[in-house]
């Protein structure tokens, strides 16, 4: 379920990412309240995602993707040229977020104690 709701939030921050730039600066009423709904969803969704997902993953998957689907979205809209040179390098990071969601988290050293456990127990050892 967090992996679904990472690609919804990412698919939202197309929408207010494409919101931002419709609203002309703020000044234009609906763009903006759309801006404002989607980003306060998005951010919230993604809230929920980082106690599932490690951040490191979560948010390069769900920068990648809302990166890669604004510009879809800009081609279909028109506002982008369609090349093939932008379609590679989109396949490019769709294909590193699906490396990422493929590769299993694991801890970087899971018997390694913090640096803060090991001074809290060199501060007890020394008393």
């Amino acid at each position: 379920m967090p992996w679904i709701v990472l690609f919804v939030s990412a698919a939202l921050e197309t929408v207010w990412a494409t919101a931002l730039g419709a609203s002309d600066g703020f000044t234009e009423p609906r763009p903006t309240i759309v801006f404002a709904i989607t980003i306060v969803v998005s951010l919230g969704a993604f809230g929920y995602v980082l106690k599932h997902i490690p951040i490191s993953t979560a948010y390069a998957v769900w920068t990648g993707t809302g990166a890669a689907l604004t510009v879809l979205w800009g081609m279909a809209a028109g506002a982008e040229p369609v090349t093939a040179l932008r379609l590679l390098l989109i396949a490019g990071i769709v294909g590193c977020v699906v490396g990422l969601k493929l590769v299993p988290a694991r801890p970087a050293h899971p018997s390694r104690p913090s640096a803060a456990a090991a001074k809290a127990t060199a501060d007890e050892v020394s008393r």
